[in-house]
């Protein structure tokens, strides 16, 4: 197992400072951002897709600090009801499907999105209960006339460039947990699979552990990332986990975004560990930095010593068994 960053984080450092953090604190991988919610990438996709030299150059640049290039992220709504936002969403993805081969890599993560809930709505609807029985009729719309069609069509196209899409399960998008994903996979095709963070499975309720091992016995772990979350028991019994305030007011959330290790422990990330490989991924841990509470720095670092130290129990045969 292997250690790199979700590169979206470091995006305020500029490439070139960028890639020489990352080699200083000893990562073996970057996540490149190419669009969408990440922010600003480093570079323009759409440019860099029509310029040989500057493909080759990113390329040179990651493998002078000893980075491989794992995948490029583009997390955005596609199937958003806005049309200009949709279309602009729709064409990064596109772009970076094309991009990622011509970058070395073959994953492009996204999310699934999220439609409205019919043909008029303006805003994204997500979807959380069966009643009243509007929600039914809006899901039904949403997967048979919107996400279905989409992305059969998405994986068929990156089936042509060698790539797979894979989704990070998101609570406000319509794949926000295994049975969502697979489900998705199961109606639109195999290039379809997972990008695994724990951090938004942990405060569904959902067991990360378990979640690997079923994603894992469908051969759809693609990418992982590596970010953990804190959750306050003392809100949660109160208001429960479905928390709409503000991630920075962390002392009245029921959960908040932590630095790796900060959230949970060896309890988890070592059978964490552990379950990947069982399951046949040997790939590398993309860190994501969203701990209000930690600057991206000292996140991010405290992150990559405490997960070097996991891979290193793990390597040295600490086994957990399951």
């Amino acid at each position: 197992m292997k250690l790199g960053v979700m590169g979206a984080g470091l995006g305020g450092m500029g490439w070139k400072k960028a890639l020489e953090y990352c080699a200083k604190v000893g990562l073996d991988a970057i996540e490149l951002p190419v669009g969408c919610y990440p922010g600003r990438p480093f570079f323009d996709p759409e440019k860099v897709l029509k310029n040989k030299a500057a493909q080759k150059k990113i390329i040179a640049d990651c493998q002078a600090h000893g980075l491989e290039i794992i995948g490029l992220a583009v997390h955005g709504n596609p199937l958003h009801p806005n049309p200009k936002i949709a279309r602009a969403h729709q064409r990064a993805h596109d772009v970076a499907v094309r991009l990622a081969p011509l970058l070395g890599t073959n994953v492009v993560i996204n999310f699934s999105g999220c439609p409205g809930g019919s043909r008029q709505d303006k805003t994204p609807n997500w979807v959380t209960c069966p009643w009243p029985p509007d929600f039914e009729a809006t899901l039904k719309y949403q997967w048979d006339k919107v996400l279905i069609p989409f992305w059969t069509k998405k994986n068929r196209e990156a089936a042509k460039e060698g790539v797979r899409i894979a989704f990070e399960a998101h609570p406000g998008f319509c794949v926000y947990n295994p049975e969502t994903l697979l489900r998705l996979r199961a109606a639109c095709g195999k290039q379809l699979g997972a990008n695994l963070d724990p951090s938004h499975f942990f405060w569904q309720g959902i067991d990360p552990v378990e979640a690997a091992r079923v994603l894992g016995d469908a051969g759809c772990i693609f990418h992982v990332h590596g970010k953990d979350t804190g959750i306050d028991p003392h809100n949660t019994r109160r208001n429960g986990t479905l928390d709409t305030k503000s991630y920075a007011d962390v002392g009245n959330r029921s959960w908040v975004f932590r630095t790796c290790g900060y959230g949970h422990g060896d309890e988890f990330w070592r059978p964490f560990v552990s379950m990947l490989k069982l399951k046949g991924y040997d790939g590398v841990i993309s860190i994501e930095h969203e701990d209000s509470l930690m600057s991206v720095q000292e996140g991010f670092e405290k992150a990559v010593a405490y997960l070097r130290s996991v891979i290193i129990k793990e390597k040295a045969g600490a086994a957990w068994w399951f």
